[in-house]
């Protein structure tokens, strides 16, 4: 089977750091990753191609010639090939432009490298982002079937289908799709592998693929990079804290401060809850059983459910002796 991923490198979030004054990312000295859902979407591929033997994964990415890095950790974990998209026309492009400018290079790739993809595997979303759009627009733009928030799959290459488990926020769902496909991966789908030694040696002599504009001269020039965005980003800040955030040791401390907090906002509400009052009297139980409807199931029931195990086997030795009484007479 030829499958394919496509990948993006960003930069890790943790280390995210905002100019105060004009609220735009410092990127000077930030690391990059491979978007970590991405991660899930490569393991999936190597997992279908660990199935079926004779499989080829081929994997892709757009972005600056950098972004070799991200490919070679790739090709390390598994992966045949790999493809860099470059070129300054493509810069500053959104979602749509992106999507758009992928789909142009998959059919380039297609073309030239005499593949026929089955399955085209994207991560749900990147984290620099969170948008969730390419995945789906790629699938539009190659006119192919899509499976989103997969986190779990089978795939049957003699039947030519798929099955997939989709996560959505009511839950989940199994759909049964045909091939080719396109499926983004969730973070519950796998667990990624390590990278290998030879799979590293490989990773570190092989020559990565450029596709650059003047490659793709079918390409509508108005759809791609910057020109080709219609979304603007007009601000990007840091929200503000809302509060302060505390640890707790254990369940009892917690219980005791929700308490507290509880009274301070309605304190003549909780505070019986927090201060013990000495004027709290004991009601004593009725054991009359009078005003029971022996006829009525729920009163019966109720009545039941009312002795507990020890005063049941008091009443059971009164009866008792009181039936030996009577025997007696």
């Amino acid at each position: 089977m030829e499958l394919l991923v496509c990948i993006k490198q960003v930069p890790d979030t943790s280390e995210i750091k905002l100019d105060p004054e004009t609220n735009n990312l410092i990127r000077t000295g930030l690391p990059s990753i491979v978007n970590p859902y991405d991660m899930h979407a490569l393991e999936a591929a190597l997992a279908v191609k660990d199935q079926y033997e004779g499989s080829r994964v081929t994997v892709v990415t757009m972005g600056p010639p950098q972004a070799e890095a991200a490919l070679r950790e790739c090709l390390s974990l598994g992966a045949d090939d790999a493809v860099l998209i470059t070129d300054r026309a493509f810069g500053g492009a959104d979602t749509l432009a992106t999507s758009y400018t992928i789909a142009s290079a998959i059919r380039h790739i297609q073309r030239t490298m005499n593949r026929e993809f089955q399955i085209i595997f994207c991560g749900k979303q990147a984290i620099d982002g969170d948008t969730a759009q390419v995945g789906p627009q790629i699938a539009e733009e190659l006119g192919m079937v899509q499976a989103t928030y997969a986190c779990e799959l089978s795939v049957d290459q003699a039947a030519q289908k798929a099955i997939v488990k989709r996560e959505h926020e009511n839950g989940y769902e199994i759909v049964e799709v045909p091939l080719p496909l396109l499926v983004t991966a969730t973070a519950e789908l796998n667990e990624p592998r390590q990278p290998g030694l030879w799979s590293s040696i490989y990773a570190k002599r092989y020559t990565i693929t450029h596709i650059t504009l003047r490659d793709m001269p079918h390409i509508d020039e108005s759809r791609i990079g910057l020109n080709g965005s219609p979304t603007r980003v007009r601000k990007v800040y840091q929200p503000p804290l809302r509060g302060k955030v505390e640890m707790l040791s254990s369940v009892d401390e917690g219980a005791k401060k929700i308490l507290e907090l509880a009274y301070n906002i309605k304190p003549e509400k909780f505070s019986h809850l927090l201060v013990p009052s000495e004027d709290l009297v004991e009601e004593p139980l009725d054991t009359n059983d009078e005003g029971v409807d022996v006829k009525d199931p729920v009163q019966r029931a109720a009545s039941v459910e009312s002795v507990s195990s020890s005063e049941f086997k008091v009443l059971a030795a009164v009866k008792g002796e009181e039936g030996s009484k009577g025997g007696d007479r």
